[in-house]
């Protein structure tokens, strides 16, 4: 297994790479393409603190640490909504000391 985890109604042609600056997308997905983009993620942070989330005309690559925030959110009242989010946290640079 790779280290992409694709999002619905992927296919190949050339993609914006996103590195740098500010990104943000919200996606609407049956709850069949929901459970498989998850366990599609599941296991790609299972095998590697590396993955790469895409679409049909973007993609990130990303490397993260550990620990993984997952953030759970409820509002009750008249439309309850329920919202988990996950934020991976790149690498910390070379400022650390060590000693080996």
């Amino acid at each position: 297994m790779g280290d992409r985890v694709n999002l619905p109604d992927d296919r190949d042609r050339q993609r914006t790479t996103v590195t740098d600056g500010f990104f943000e997308r919200e996606i609407h997905l049956s709850r069949q393409a929901t459970a498989t983009f998850l366990r599609d993620l599941a296991d790609q942070i299972e095998n590697d603190t590396s993955l790469t989330l895409a679409s049909q005309e973007w993609e990130i690559p990303f490397e993260y640490r550990e620990p993984v925030e997952v953030e759970v959110e409820f509002a009750g009242g008249r439309e309850a909504e329920l919202e988990v989010e996950f934020e991976f946290t790149e690498p910390r640079g070379g400022d650390e000391l060590s000693v080996e």
